[in-house]
């Protein structure tokens, strides 16, 4: 079931004749960015604003919301320093009152839209009265960071802030830890070290195992380029021998064909220049023994 959207809340038209003073209220324990947000934009509400700024007492925030970190003394002068506060209000009221409003001449009070729980025990809005008379100012508030996140967080991790103090050179008394809670959490920081220590050392283990594995991985694919290269250049280096050895035979027959055709053509010229002056002997000296007779 989708949630119906708030009604705007009327406000009064700002002055224009003078600074717009705009009043913002609040503990501002632990000040943090969350707060100097706050403030920012109601600073920044008009282009010309006074801003005050008014913090609770101790007394009136510890009876209305619990205990704090910070004196307010200590709350004071951090608000003092944040950039957007042209004034700091000290003992600030819980409830704003008319009274309040007139005698610092307040024109709005900026804050977030959500109701906060008035003195009475009613459940009633500290900022209705002011609503209603058209004063309010609203500011976004910043998600993820508040004073109750910070102090969740030192609780969560409480014996880490402990150990880090003592190291630090807080005693166990300063600190409300008993002799056997620091002996204890002494102990346990050891171990933890040394957990930690044996994961470092598996995580190395580890690592140098897989870069081995990696070299490995990497010496078997050269291994396989150098084979693949050698056989190539071996197959090529065959190819070219065998290519040599069919073109010198191939050189050799053809010149044994042509020498045996020079020996052929010589031994013709003989056979012809034989027949060509071929004679009987026989038969001159016949001839000349028949001139003799006559």
């Amino acid at each position: 079931m989708e949630s119906k959207p708030q009604k705007p809340i009327p406000m009064n038209d700002p002055p224009t004749d003078r600074p717009v003073r705009v009043y913002a209220d609040g503990i501002y324990d632990l000040f943090h960015f969350g707060h100097a947000r706050s403030l920012e934009q109601a600073k920044k509400s008009f282009p010309n604003t006074y801003l005050l700024v008014g913090c609770c007492n101790d007394e009136v925030t510890h009876k209305y919301k619990g205990k704090t970190v910070m004196t307010d003394a200590e709350r004071y002068e951090s608000l003092r320093h944040c950039r957007w506060v042209d004034e700091v209000i000290p003992d600030a009221p819980w409830v704003t009152t008319q009274e309040f409003l007139d005698k610092h001449q307040i024109d709005f009070v900026a804050h977030d839209s959500l109701p906060y729980a008035d003195a009475s025990g009613a459940a009633n809005d500290v900022y209705e009265f002011v609503k209603a008379a058209g004063k309010f100012k609203e500011t976004k508030r910043t998600e993820g960071i508040s004073t109750s996140d910070l102090i969740m967080r030192i609780v969560k991790d409480y014996n880490e802030y402990v150990m880090r103090n003592l190291d630090r050179g807080y005693s166990r008394k300063e600190l409300g830890v008993s002799y056997v809670k620091e002996k204890r959490l002494r102990v346990n920081r050891g171990l933890r070290k040394l957990q930690e220590k044996v994961k470092k050392q598996q995580e190395k283990v580890e690592e140098k195992m897989q870069t081995v594995a990696k070299h490995r991985n990497i010496w078997v694919d050269n291994a396989d380029r150098l084979v693949a290269g050698f056989l190539e250049m071996f197959e090529e280096g065959c190819h070219r021998m065998g290519t040599a050895i069919r073109d010198r035979i191939q050189e050799q027959i053809r010149t044994k064909n042509i020498r045996g055709l020079i020996y052929d053509k010589e031994d013709e010229d003989d056979y012809e220049e034989d027949d060509g002056y071929y004679y009987d002997g026989s038969t001159d000296d016949e001839y000349y023994d028949d001139e003799g007779e006559e």
